[in-house]
């Protein structure tokens, strides 16, 4: 059995099975459409019913709380390990005007046939700000089948926006998230392993004969995530990739079998108190994972868990203060029960008087 198999049975055998569907309100809030008799097992509940969300990249902007996730749909593609039934062709672009208020929806942001060089499958995204311009960063499949990085601009936060002719040089894989620092410099981070093809790129050029997941290298140091300065005008990268290097208490980095700690996916940067928390799903795991640093490049050094598993085979999340509170941003699949259809949340987060992050259990016992 493959750990994508073994994980994602155990996570659903953890969850309450629902059986509720996407309702077709035009606006939705948290209790649209949910039987709360249902969902009392849950944390909290989905933000929005009327479309299926995930990986939700949540933002301030012009007052506002805008949320860039992916947008599920059903295709009919079979589950594999390189996540072709996670096959998305646009994003939504959602709005609220305070946490676990009503949500709208502006529609489509972005399509996959308005990008010039792309091929299929529209993942996780981020956004960000700067120079009066909204910034809207994908990964894409181009049409070699090969994970790129693209931007897209617009000057409001819910867009539409309008793809660059071509995907940022020297980007590859998945999950971008930028990062502006209290000196305006910005920061992309990013990377996923398996069926985000960092493992492929391990000579700097892709291999497309490479392996399909990172076996065979467990006493290794682990494959981690890239991170680039951005350019001023935010569409390049200004100069070279770096490793994202993650360390142990003792100054060791995570090796490959270290499954429950080494980064998998799903990077997010936030600074507290003058430190640089770098945060990432654990993958296969399904562990939320936290290291920091004293410097946006790092080394970073594990600080733990921050939220156990979710129901569902992915994880992945933002982290946002609004109005002097910590949230995170995440996402389940409590709505459809199913790994490729998933609906997003909100929780509040907690730094602790040391600086770690208390754990957050989105399933209760």
């Amino acid at each position: 059995m493959t750990r994508l198999k073994k994980y994602s049975a155990l996570a659903i055998v953890m969850a309450v099975l629902t059986t509720g569907a996407c309702q077709q309100a035009v606006d939705t809030t948290t209790s649209d459409g949910i039987d709360t008799a249902k969902t009392s097992k849950y944390l909290s509940q989905p933000l929005i019913s009327s479309i299926y969300t995930a990986d939700p990249s949540a933002h301030v902007f012009e007052g506002k709380i805008y949320i860039y996730p992916s947008h599920d749909i059903e295709t009919g593609t079979p589950e594999n390990d390189n996540g072709d039934h996670f096959d998305m062709r646009d994003y939504h672009v959602l709005s609220m005007d305070s946490v676990n208020g009503k949500v709208t929806d502006h529609g489509v942001a972005l399509s996959v046939k308005d990008i010039p060089w792309a091929g299929r499958q529209l993942w996780a995204p981020d956004a960000a700000f700067k120079n009066g311009n909204y910034y809207l960063y994908f990964p894409v499949k181009d049409k070699n089948d090969v994970f790129r990085i693209g931007v897209a601009t617009s000057n409001n936060p819910a867009g539409p926006f309008k793809p660059e002719p071509s995907p940022i040089a020297g980007s590859y894989s998945i999950d971008p998230a930028v990062f502006t620092d209290d000196d305006g410099t910005s920061y992309m981070y990013y990377g996923g392993i398996w069926g985000g093809q960092l493992q492929r790129w391990s000579n700097g050029k892709y291999d497309a004969n490479g392996s399909k997941t990172d076996s065979g290298k467990e006493n290794e140091p682990a494959l981690t995530a890239k991170v680039a300065k951005m350019s001023g005008d935010m569409l390049s990268f200004d100069g070279p990739v770096k490793d994202v290097i993650i360390l142990d208490r003792d100054g060791k980095p995570l090796l490959t079998k270290d499954y429950d700690r080494r980064f998998f996916e799903g990077s997010w940067m936030h600074k507290y108190n003058g430190k640089y928390y770098f945060t990432y799903s654990t993958g296969d795991t399904h562990f939320l994972a936290s290291a920091i640093a004293d410097n946006p490049y790092g080394p970073f050094t594990y600080q733990g868990t921050i939220m156990e598993p979710v129901q569902g085979w992915t994880t992945h999340h933002s982290i946002l203060e609004i109005k002097g509170k910590w949230y995170l941003f995440y996402h389940d699949t409590q709505l459809a029960n199913k790994t490729h259809l998933r609906n997003i949340k909100v929780t509040e987060l907690t730094h602790r008087p040391d600086g770690t992050i208390e754990v957050i259990t989105p399933i209760r016992k």
